[in-house]
């Protein structure tokens, strides 16, 4: 099948007008016409990433974070961009993104799966049509009481991650006091939702890119804070959408990127 044919089907799924202004999905590299039977799913097209969609013979790229997200003045081998750039377009490999209207429209509902939230409602409204709101992350009670620790220790292992970083008072005692039940959550650099986080009444934000100054203004506020890292978050896209694909387009062979965190974790 023609590319631009698996392109709108998935902007059917996840339309263009969900995502953020600032936000750049879409088609970023390849021709709508070309032919697709081999597709790789990714977070973001790195080196590597491009190398292992080579490797698979794709025909098409897709990746939750975009290539491009400015403008640019060259695409040549000078760059980091314009080495990625040419060498998709000389395996003839396509490259489409499926950013922001992906986390109002699928990563939350991922997140909130992976976590079992229970009663949950979205975070941060970003539109409401005909009733139906849709928005960026959800808020959802735990299905147990559990210590800030023992709500650390269960984000951890429920996103399958070596380790997490827990904002928050040192539980003391054996298991500490159990008092966490209403948590949010979500998906890559959530911190902007944080005023939304304290409205809903969460006690613990999950999320990702957390910084110093953001982590001590929110505990001052009374809101702990788990990060997960924005990989950790948000990799769950890559087999959510291998699903997706392979319902909508039974007969395209779709492969997904190894499952590798962008760093160490030295002690």
């Amino acid at each position: 099948m023609r590319c631009d044919d698996i392109i709108k089907k998935l902007e059917e799924e996840y339309p263009l007008n969900c995502a953020e202004e600032w936000d750049n999905p879409g088609l970023l590299v390849g021709r709508r016409n070309r032919e697709v039977r081999n597709v790789l799913v990714a977070l973001d097209a790195t080196e590597e990433t491009i190398r292992q969609a080579i490797e698979s013979e794709a025909d098409l790229m897709i990746t939750h974070h975009p290539l491009l997200f400015h403008s640019i003045r060259e695409v040549s081998d000078d760059t980091f961009i314009g080495r990625r750039i040419l060498t998709l377009i000389e395996h003839e490999i396509s490259c489409y993104a499926i950013h922001t209207n992906f986390d109002v429209l699928g990563m939350a509902h991922i997140n909130e799966q992976q976590l079992g939230l229970l009663n949950t409602r979205v975070l941060g409204i970003t539109q409401e049509t005909g009733g139906i709101v849709e928005g960026l992350g959800r808020v959802g009670e735990l299905p147990e009481m559990l210590s800030l620790t023992e709500t650390a220790e269960y984000v951890r292992d429920r996103l399958k991650l070596d380790a997490v970083r827990c904002y928050g008072p040192e539980d003391s005692g054996e298991a500490g006091e159990r008092f966490i039940h209403r948590i949010a959550v979500c998906g890559g650099a959530g911190k902007s939702l944080i005023d939304d986080a304290i409205e809903e009444q969460a006690q613990v934000l999950v999320t990702g890119d957390i910084d110093y100054h953001t982590a001590i203004d929110a505990l001052a506020r009374g809101l702990y804070l788990i990060d997960a890292g924005h990989y950790g978050t948000e990799y769950g896209f890559m087999s959510y959408m291998k699903n997706k694909l392979h319902i909508l387009f039974p007969d395209l062979v779709v492969t997904t990127a190894k499952i590798r965190q962008p760093y160490q974790v030295i002690s």
